[in-house]
């Protein structure tokens, strides 16, 4: 197989010939081969569970153990890319190869490795904050000496993003079910809240998906430089926070929605925000035919001119 090249242009299917395109962005196809920095990444993770295993004392250093954050702090920073078991290390690394194969091309990898580490920090983060929170609220000592690390976080990120991308992409569950990428998140979300309850210990994994995906969609909703469009954020419907949601949820998601419009819009600079997604190419059109029709009435203009003294010249001679 071979490797891509890295700061790949964005991946988008031609226009059919004669097709109107009414303004809208290149069309985002899924990639086909696995890139190179997430192989390097996935020597990352495999290296971080081989090292445990060698080096069991290294948890202490790398993994978020809450009642020792506040001397090692570097460990919300490296807790994200250390898996503590197999099954971990090795679907962190598939979820990484096939996500990254999708995402990466569009975004090129110096915005693919900014999104890895601004999600992986703040998840490091809000799970030290979640676990203290815990410790007060049910008095249990085992919230603060439980090593909390993993990938999971960003891989949740990474499934916000397919949505973002290719929302009708077709993952895999299992060997007969697929879902769309558009309702990845959702699932996600509600499959690991059961899991919670029948696996006490698999709580600990909760926090860091859902801050994941809340990160994750802040990020790519307000802040990212859209690599389709030049514009910050992605102001569209089909990526608001209800979308995240069934339809039927609405009333509980809408105000949630506007919060955030209200919060972080405001910040932002309006023709960055509040335009659509399809504007930059729509402008374009429109300058090319605002300098045609100046072009044809300079034209015009100058016929004018050229004529009147010619017929004035006429009416000298008679």
């Amino acid at each position: 197989m071979m490797e891509s090249q890295p700061l790949q242009e964005p991946t988008a299917t031609a226009p059919a010939a004669g097709e109107e395109q009414a303004g809208a962005p290149p069309a985002v196809v899924p990639g086909k081969e696995f890139t190179r920095t997430c192989k390097g990444l996935v020597v990352v993770l495999i290296g971080g569970y081989v090292l445990l295993q060698l080096l069991p004392s290294s948890l202490n250093y790398l993994a978020i153990i809450p009642s020792k954050t506040i001397p090692y702090v570097w460990t919300v920073f490296t807790a994200g890319y250390i898996e503590q078991v197999l099954p971990g290390a090795i679907g962190s690394s598939l979820g990484l190869l096939f996500c990254g194969k999708d995402i990466e091309p569009v975004w090129g990898r110096k915005e693919f490795l900014k999104f890895i580490i601004l999600v992986n920090s703040i998840c490091g983060i809000l799970a030290f904050c979640f676990a203290i929170g815990l410790y007060y609220v049910t008095g249990k000592e085992s919230f603060l000496v439980t090593p909390l690390s993993g990938f999971h976080g960003c891989l949740a990120g990474f499934l916000v993003a397919l949505k973002q991308l290719l929302p009708n992409l077709e993952l895999p569950m299992c060997f007969f079910w697929k879902i769309k990428a558009k309702w990845m998140p959702f699932f996600v979300v509600c499959f690991s809240s059961i899991m919670a309850f029948i696996v006490p210990d698999s709580i600990n994994f909760l926090p860091t998906l859902v801050s994941g995906m809340y990160v994750s969609w802040l990020y790519l909703r307000y802040f990212q430089r859209n690599p389709l469009t030049g514009l910050k954020g992605d102001p569209s419907d089909e990526f608001s926070f209800p979308s995240l949601f069934p339809a039927a949820m609405r009333p509980v998601t809408d105000p949630v929605a506007n919060l955030f419009d209200r919060m972080l819009c405001a910040r932002s600079r309006p023709s960055e925000v509040a335009l659509p997604i399809s504007d930059p190419t729509k402008a374009s059109r429109r300058r090319e035919r605002g300098e045609r029709v100046l072009e044809e009435r300079l034209a015009a203009d100058h016929a004018v001119d050229t004529e009147a003294p010619a017929h004035g010249h006429g009416t000298a001679e008679d």
